[in-house]
């Protein structure tokens, strides 16, 4: 029984076709856009390109068919057609989902250069994976064809939307322009449960948010996610001896926490913002990378020692993992988090909250935050910058566990196939 992923986006590197095709049991990926490094389009968009990131090296002989062409089409006419907010992202996720359907056609119908191969995996009845808000048309066609249907749900679902909501209502002048997802958007993720024979879900935080949400318990099975950077192998010894600390930290040599991702409400920026306030008389620097996603952050002058950086391409987020002091993540909600393993990668303690993946151990890689609240966040940071040896041993003792490698995804998805 072979697998067919649809993958809108490098969601997790593509870590879960990358284990797939490691155990044989991948059959074909469908993805939106597939740079090969020596491809022109490669050429035209530069290394620094997040195009350019579009591509992975352990899946160079798998079966790969992407939507290049049309996707560059649709983002053109998007932009032409003033698209943005939640009308593109609909529009994009349907947009996915007809050529998802249309190449699964083709395929079994014999009319694609590796149509062979192809009947060879869907005479077996193969398991259709597809990630939550695109899966519901190739679900459709999966269940007319007899096939196995697994959904991997990146997130809690409504609930999450909820939890954000009430943060806008707190902080409304960072949260204008925020809105949430239309009726239409959640019936479509409902009929996607509903098709699914096995929901993913990444962490029991998540899970226990869809059984609130409706979905029922004996369809979810908790998958972590995996991060294995394997360029990284050679580096990790010296990266570890590089990290060291000072034996105090001071107004000229600051400790150095980093925020990398979606700088939002739901990943607990406003409350990382005040406990800036609070702290902004100590010697601490907060460096926050990634996308802009609340409202007047260039009128936040008060916030402390806040350093904004922008949305960064891989090959820059590893430098600011390998400079920074401590990750911190005080999320309200999140499916997982995966920065939690890649900031373990680079050697980093890291400050969390309990509403994602379990990754921390607290007190031995890093702190647990009873809450994310500014007083909480300012308390675990401040305890931070009273003890850098502390801080030391922390870092000597955070990696990436082997429960959360590559091969024991592979391991995870090979186990469930068993229960499809």
């Amino acid at each position: 029984m072979k697998w067919i992923c649809c993958q809108l986006g490098a969601r997790e590197r593509y870590a879960i076709p990358r284990a797939l095709f490691r155990m044989d049991m991948l059959g074909c990926l469908l993805t939106d856009v597939w740079v090969l490094p020596c491809s022109f389009l490669a050429k035209a968009c530069g290394r620094r390109s997040k195009l350019a990131e579009r591509f992975h090296n352990q899946l160079r002989g798998a079966r790969v068919k992407a939507f290049n062409s049309s996707l560059i089409l649709f983002e053109t006419l998007a932009g032409a057609r003033g698209l943005r907010g939640w009308p593109k992202i609909i529009a994009r996720n349907r947009w996915f989902q007809r050529k998802v359907v249309s190449a699964l056609t083709s395929l079994a119908a014999g009319t694609s250069a590796k149509a062979a191969d192809f009947r060879l995996q869907t005479s077996d009845s193969p398991v259709l994976l597809s990630y939550s808000y695109t899966a519901l048309e190739p679900f459709r066609y999966a269940k007319a064809h007899g096939w196995t249907t697994l959904l991997v749900q990146i997130d809690p679902g409504p609930e999450e939307e909820a939890i954000v909501a009430e943060q806008a209502a707190r902080v409304p002048e960072l949260a204008a322009g925020w809105q949430p997802a239309p009726a239409e958007y959640w019936a479509s993720w409902r009929e996607e449960c509903k098709l699914a024979d096995r929901i993913v879900a990444n962490s029991e935080w998540s899970r226990e948010g869809l059984i609130r949400g409706g979905v029922p318990s004996e369809k979810l099975a908790v998958v972590p996610l995996a991060y294995e950077p394997r360029e990284m192998k050679d580096q990790e010894p010296e990266i570890r001896r590089a990290r060291s600390y000072p034996a105090r930290f001071t107004l000229e040599r600051p400790m150095r926490v980093l925020f990398l991702g979606q700088i939002n409400l739901r990943k607990g920026i406003a409350r990382l913002l005040a406990a800036a306030r609070i702290l902004r008389d100590e010697p601490v620097e907060f460096w926050l990378v990634g996308p802009m996603q609340i409202a007047n952050a260039g009128a936040i002058g008060d916030a402390g020692r806040v350093k904004w950086f922008g949305p960064a391409t891989r090959e820059q987020a590893a430098q600011y993992y390998r400079n920074a002091d401590v990750f911190i993540l005080p999320t309200f909600s999140d499916g997982f988090a995966i920065t939690q393993l890649e900031a373990q990668a680079y050697g980093l303690p890291v400050i969390a909250s309990k509403f994602c993946g379990t990754v921390v151990e607290s007190g031995v890689d890093g702190i647990i935050l009873e809450e994310p609240t500014a007083a909480c966040i300012a308390a675990a940071v401040r305890d931070c910058i009273a003890d850098p040896d502390r801080l030391q041993k922390l870092a000597a003792a955070s990696r990436v566990r082997d429960r959360f490698t590559i091969e024991a995804l592979a391991h995870r998805l090979q186990e469930l196939r068993t229960t499809l």
